[in-house]
């Protein structure tokens, strides 16, 4: 296996990371919409779920970048 194509699989790898990132943060950002919550307290909970989300869009972006520039290069 030579360098680039052991790029795309790590690539991939955190390109999954990222996008289970992002399913999670769906999951929990649903399940607070469903809580009833206060509107204050729901507000600033869904604000760091917004934070997580961003993380996790930027992993799976990484990942991407890792996966385009393997196969460019490879």
């Amino acid at each position: 296996m030579t360098l680039f194509q052991l790029l795309i699989w790590i690539g991939a790898a955190v390109t999954l990371a990222g996008v289970v990132g992002l399913l999670a943060t769906g999951v929990s950002a649903n399940k607070l919409r469903n809580s009833g919550l206060p509107d204050e307290e729901m507000r600033r909970k869904l604000q760091s779920a917004v934070h997580r989300n961003m993380a996790a869009l930027f992993v799976a972006v990484i990942g991407l970048m890792m996966v385009i520039i393997g196969i460019a290069l490879g």
